[in-house]
């Protein structure tokens, strides 16, 4: 069976909640309609991120933010906590 890969579209309620934050990962703000994932970092926990910033892991079946371009540690996996 492949992993489902769980894309969110941005409506206003989402909008309104996140955008006081934006993306953690490029710092810009959600506009609505726009495809977001939820997705591991270099943060506590698991947060929305835009698509195109997180690379999908069919093995876990979660997104990650790719360390490597944003030039992050290499704590991506330990911060990640699936509830």
């Amino acid at each position: 069976m492949k992993p489902k890969k769980q894309k969110i579209l941005i409506d206003i309620e989402k909008l309104n909640r996140l955008n006081a934050e934006g993306c953690p990962v490029c710092k810009r703000k959600f506009t609505l309609g726009e495809t977001v994932v939820i997705a591991c970092g270099p943060w506590q926990g698991a947060k929305y991120v835009h698509e195109n910033e997180a690379v999908f892991d069919g093995k876990t079946s979660t997104y990650y933010v790719m360390e490597e371009r944003r030039e992050r540690s290499c704590t991506i996996k330990k911060n990640c906590v699936k509830k």
